[in-house]
């Protein structure tokens, strides 16, 4: 105690010690929200998402909102196998014809999020019924430099992949490669088709084994002129090859027959193929802003695209002519004659489009463009019969398409609403010429105008609800057009119809989301009609009722399946999707994505009626968990049931797979492993239809058994962004045949 007057006070000598109780490590867990929802879009985070690491982008779709791939890897969108695919805001042509072999291709491990563009304003191109798929690739952040190199290996095949960036001062580049191989396990297609006008049945039974090897890279570069002005550069290339070769045997019975019989005829087929095809692309954009006024922008862009690809095919047969009944004996001694085909085609494609938009005051946004493109698209198809030039079956031609477009739109921002309107035209003339039948030349010309609505309310911080109507259209590419007979499968004839309308369908959409680090829900319905759908029809008929084909007297008599398209068709779609998303604990997710609904599908034409309905559901669904040592572990489930079609029902499919990963080395190294299907050697689809004078039943049998491993290693320590000009050229007009915009 002190004492009044002192100021000091001698404590001695004071002894300490340091404590024992020292505070723990601390960790901090969360989950960052893997889907996030805008006006017109629904964004689904790859990067933060375990399974990027040894999955493809095919297998990550299967978890995106609004998307559905079945068990043979077709994609819809929406509801719909109409639908685009862009790369970082550019459309993809290579994507957009056959997402499935590529997207099956391309690890996600370099991709940061998909988004489902459901509700696409004027801008984009009308064509695509079911939306766009953009997928956006890695990057963000500052000066510096990283690479990732991706080794894989399957039963099935393997591959590796190289991704980097680099970003000195104003000027930004990144690249990626890959490179896979495959050889897929046999498959096995058995058909039954009875003819009910002759009383007869055809039964095939093939087998099939292929092998191929698939490539791609882009190199993507930006140079800050300044602050208002930016360049961007691109260009990319893919390519690929598939052989594939098969047996098989086709037997015609007497489906009236009530007691067994020696058949008509019957025949072996052997079947070789070997396909190559490539494309090179680069596109310029520039882009203009204005200090005046923030947010003002005005941009130019050039594309070009060039795609060449070569095919060649053999298929020879086999018979025993003692064996054949005598009504057919001239019937199969014509029409089983050896062939050789030798394809070639190439497309060149040319774009310019020009974009403005302009904020006016705080609210509301304009926004105004022009676009035309230019394609070339050039075929030349030998074919051969036991030797000999065949120029029925031959084709060459030259397919002109010039399409003119403009747009204008409005958009507006104010406290909760969000809104976006606009309305597109597009011209478009089609000019088809071939060199060694003139007389069949046709053109064709569309104008079309496609308007677009939506808005949104936001109710809180992570809730918020969209409605929207847009008009999409199909433009018939010269797959659907082309009145060029193809006979290679004797008994089913094909051809396409140059007096092929645009198709238009209609849309209204209504969907609530909800977005927190614990739940992530989204809830859509979407109805649509269309009036004058592209269908697919088939029927028998005589060879002789086949426009413009020429039949052997020989076989003049007998039926054939004829298939051909007509704009005759009726369909309206009420569809459902749901997307659920629950973070039960910081180191398990649990999550399902459903999507179902109701399909009429009705044609009418001038000598028969078709029509079909029904319920179809898909779901997919599954669990991860990260154990103890940082092992994320993945268990996914998925099953649809038969989808609806014009002339008959589809398949139903189940689905399940597992995967392990860990990272190391400050996660710069991933190691992962794979396995699905691994109970089952083969899984086995069923399709039913019926139509003018026809039953068809089918059966294939595949293998979806799937197991391996891949490794992954990084170098470098910041990620850069490669600049984008914010408008781009966008191609996503044409319905392209036996691709991912084939139709519903």
């Amino acid at each position: 105690m002190l004492e009044t007057g002192t100021n000091e006070v001698d404590l001695g000598t004071l002894y300490t010690a340091d404590a024992t109780n020292e505070l723990g490590v601390v960790e901090i867990v969360a989950q960052k929200p893997l889907v996030r929802a805008d006006i017109d879009k629904i964004e689904y985070n790859i990067q933060d998402d375990p399974d990027s690491q040894s999955n493809s982008i095919l297998e990550m779709l299967r978890k995106v909102p609004l998307v559905t791939v079945d068990g043979e890897d077709n994609i819809q969108v929406n509801g719909s196998s109409s639908f685009k695919v862009h790369v970082n805001g550019k459309p993809n042509t290579m994507m957009s014809d056959n997402p499935t072999e590529v997207l099956k291709s391309m690890p996600a491990n370099s991709i940061k999020h998909i988004e489902v563009i459901t509700n696409p304003g004027a801008k984009y191109d009308a064509e695509g019924v079911g939306g766009i798929l953009n997928i956006v690739t890695m990057g963000g952040g500052f000066e510096g430099y990283t690479v990732t190199f991706t080794g894989n290996a399957n039963n099935t095949g393997g591959g590796s992949s190289l991704y980097g960036t680099v970003q000195k001062g104003k000027f930004t580049m990144s690249g990626n490669y890959s490179f896979n191989l495959n050889s897929r396990p046999r498959t096995y297609s058995y058909e039954e088709q009875e003819n009910t006008n002759q009383g007869t049945r055809l039964i095939r039974d093939t087998w099939g084994k292929s092998k191929g090897s698939f490539q791609h890279g882009n190199v993507e570069a930006s140079y800050e002129i300044d602050t208002l002005r930016l360049v961007t550069l691109s260009v990319g290339m893919y390519g690929g090859s598939n052989k594939n070769h098969g047996e098989g045997e086709v037997i015609l019975w007497d489906a009236t027959a009530l007691t067994d019989i020696s058949p008509y005829y019957s025949y072996n087929q052997f079947s070789k193929n070997d396909n190559s095809w490539y494309s090179v692309r680069g596109n310029v954009d520039y882009q203009r802003s204005f200090a005046a006024v923030k947010d003002r922008m005005l941009t130019f862009s050039y594309k070009i695209d060039t795609r060449p690809q070569n095919s060649k095919g053999d298929a020879s047969y086999a018979y025993d002519p003692e064996t054949v009944h005598t009504d057919w004996k001239n019937y199969l001694a014509e029409l089983l004659e050896q062939q050789h085909t030798d394809g070639k085609q190439t497309t060149t494609e040319q774009t310019f489009q020009a974009d403005y938009t302009t904020p006016i005051g705080e609210l509301h946004t304009l926004e105004t463009g022009l676009k035309y493109i230019s394609r070339n698209n050039t075929s030349d198809t030998k074919r051969y019969l036991a030797g000999d030039y065949d120029t029925q079956g031959s084709s060459h031609y030259k397919h002109l398409n010039d399409i003119f477009a403009a747009y204008g739109g409005y958009a507006i921002k104010y406290k909760i609403f969000s809104g976006r309107a606009g309305v597109r035209y597009e011209r478009t003339t089609q000019n088809v010429k071939y060199q060694e039948t003139p007389d069949r030349n046709f053109k064709v010309h569309y104008n079309d105008v496609v308007p677009s609505a939506s808005f949104g309310f936001k109710l809180g911080q992570t809730q918020n609800i969209r409605a929207g109507y847009n008009l999409r259209i199909w433009r018939p590419s010269i797959y659907f057009l082309n009145p060029y007979v193809d006979d290679s499968n004797p008994v089913n004839i094909r051809a396409g119809n140059p007096e092929l309308e645009t198709e238009k369908s209609h849309a209204f959409d209504l969907s609530y989301s909800s977005f927190t680090s614990k739940f992530n829900i989204n809830l859509s319905v979407r109805y649509s009609f269309n009036n004058n759908s592209i269908e697919e029809v088939s029927r028998m008929v005589y060879p002789s009722e086949i426009p413009g084909y020429e039949a052997d007297p020989a076989y003049a008599d007998k039926d054939v399946l004829f298939t051909t398209f007509s704009n005759a068709g009726k369909s309206k779609y009420t569809n459902m999707s749901g997307y659920f998303n629950w973070n039960a604990t910081p180191k398990t997710r649990i999550y399902t994505n459903l999507h179902g609904g109701y399909s009429h599908l009705t044609m009418v034409g001038s000598d028969q009626y078709l029509s079909n309905m029904g319920w179809n559901l898909f779901a997919y669904g599954g669990v991860q968990h990260t154990f103890p040592l940082d092992i994320r572990a993945t268990l996914n489930v998925m099953g649809a049931t038969p989808h609806v079609t014009l002339q008959g029902r589809g398949y139903s499919f189940r689905d399940y797979s597992v995967s392990l990963n860990r990272s190391f080395i400050n996660k710069r190294l991933t190691l992962s492993a794979f396995a699905g299907n691994f109970l089952t050697k083969y899984n086995k689809n069923t399709f039913r239809s019926e139509g003018e004078g026809f039953r068809q039943f089918s059966e294939y049998k595949y293998s979806r058994r799937r197991f391996g491993f891949s490794i992954s290693y990084r170098i470098g320590e910041l990620n850069a962004a490669v600049k984008k000009a914010a408008r781009t050229i966008s191609n996503d007009d044409v319905k392209d045949g036996g691709g991912g915009g084939g139709g519903e």
